[in-house]
Parts: C-alpha cells; structure tokens; sequence
C-alpha cells in the first residue's frame, strides 16, 4: 500500500485496484484476529452478542468486497488485452474509484438484513457456545431454538448472488481473454498475456475453492469432524490476507523492484 501510494507511476487502475484489495484484506483479518488471539492466548472466551453481531458484519461485508474487487480485477485484465489501445479512456481513476464504492456498497447492503433477521426473528437459543473461535452468520443462527429456514433461505441468497453474479462474469472475462490471447501470432505475446492474469487466477481460485468449503460444510457437512470444519473455516479466513500481498509483491516486477530498492538501501 506505501508503494502504490508513494510511487506515481503505479497510480493506475491495476494497482488502484490492487490496493483496494489490500485494504479489504487488512480490514477482514482486523476483523476476527484479535479476538481469536484472544480467545486461543488468553483463553477469553466470551463475547458479548452485540459484538457478535457487529463481527460477523464486517466478516461477511469485507468477505463480498473482496470478491467484487477480484471482479473488478479480472475486468481490469480483460479491457488491458481485449482492448488495449482503449485501456486508459475506458478504466478511467473515476471509474475506478465509482466501482470500489459500489462493491462495497452491495456488500454491505447485502449483509445487513442478516443482522436484522437475527435481532427481529431469534429470540430463544439452545446454547450460547459457538463452534468457531469468530462469529458467522450460519454459526450463530443454528444455535436457534427457532424456525431458522427464512434466515438460511437469505444466507443462500446473499452468498449465490455475490459468488454467483462474480465467478459468471469472472469467467467470462477469461473465457474473453483465451480467446484474444490465442489469437496473437507471436509466442512471446501469448506467454507475456497470460503471464500478466497468472496471478490474479491463483488469487481467485484460493479464494473461492476455501470459500465453498467452508460455504457447503456449514450446511451439508454434518459427516465432516467438527476440528477438520473449524480449521479449513479459519484457514479461509486467515490465509487470503496473508498470502495476497505475498503473491502479488512476488509476482508485480514493479511492487518488487520497489521492495528490493527499499532493501538495498
């Protein structure tokens, strides 16, 4: 993020975008970090319900911005090799900047009502222990002694819409770029066009391969050991954040020099 922000010439929509998501990915390890150091150091296991709440908002909200931001990435990608010469008009630093407002505006839009349907609905609970060492949506509404079908009904509506809407067009966007990419005529243009979308794929495909495992074992996984569930959970929510900024200073030949420069000095 110093970078991008200190170095001009990375003011442009890849690293805009770049940097979006390393804000999100600080935010959503902010988020479940130090009350699970809490609870795993310290042993402080309670949280109040408020709290809990308020928890699983911004998991679930950074979880859904940084999914719109991968969209926006693959997008990004797509204008960058599909229409080059038009790149700079097309993705323009307003443009930009009105995407990232939106994907977080439908992220949180989309995860309020979850709070709301907890606080209006579920009154009476069988216990008050959470299997998990962070508060989720679906973890905390199967604790209800209540009718929980409308509150998983909308669980599965707000995870379809945002995973679905983004994988479809995520893969469209590919699906475009295969296409024009193995339509150059030099070799060494083919490989420098896909070596640029390499590390946005292996970021996306992390994200979402831990993200449906986590997403179906919650609700079809009753056969799976409760520690193998809690642990790929708190893998998906921990490894995403610390490997994002790895894989992308590696891999961006300008975020490198810079950290080797910063080094060398």
């Amino acid at each position: 993020l110093t970078f991008i922000k200190s170095e001009h010439s990375l003011h442009e929509p890849m690293y805009v975008f770049l940097a979006m998501l390393g804000t999100t990915d600080i935010g959503h390890a902010t988020s479940v970090i130090p009350k699970m150091l809490a609870v795993f150091w310290f042993h402080m296991l309670e949280i109040y319900f408020d709290s809990c709440l308020l928890q699983m908002w911004f998991i679930h909200t950074f979880q859904g911005i940084e999914s719109g931001i991968l969209l926006a990435m693959a997008f990004d990608r797509y204008i960058a090799i599909c229409y080059p010469l038009r790149h700079a008009t097309i993705l323009t630093f307003q443009l930009v900047i009105q995407i990232g407002t939106a994907v977080t505006l439908r992220a949180a839009a989309l995860v309020t009502p979850c709070l709301i349907l907890i606080n209006s609905r579920l009154k009476f609970y069988h216990t008050t222990v959470i299997s998990h060492s962070y508060c989720e949506h679906m973890a905390i509404v199967k604790l209800a002694a209540e009718n929980i079908w409308i509150n998983k009904i909308y669980g599965l509506f707000v995870a379809f819409t945002v995973a679905g809407f983004d994988i479809i067009f995520t893969s469209f966007s590919y699906i475009q770029i295969l296409t024009t990419v193995l339509r150059l005529p030099q070799k060494e243009a083919r490989f420098k066009a896909f070596d640029t979308c390499i590390t946005h794929v292996c970021v996306f495909l992390q994200f979402y391969l831990l993200a449906f495992f986590s997403f179906f074992t919650h609700r079809f996984g009753s056969h799976i050991p409760p520690y193998i569930h809690i642990l790929f959970s708190s893998v998906y929510l921990l490894v995403p954040p610390f490997l994002n900024p790895l894989v992308y200073g590696l891999k961006t030949r300008q975020i490198r020099s810079q950290v080797v420069k910063m080094f060398k000095v």
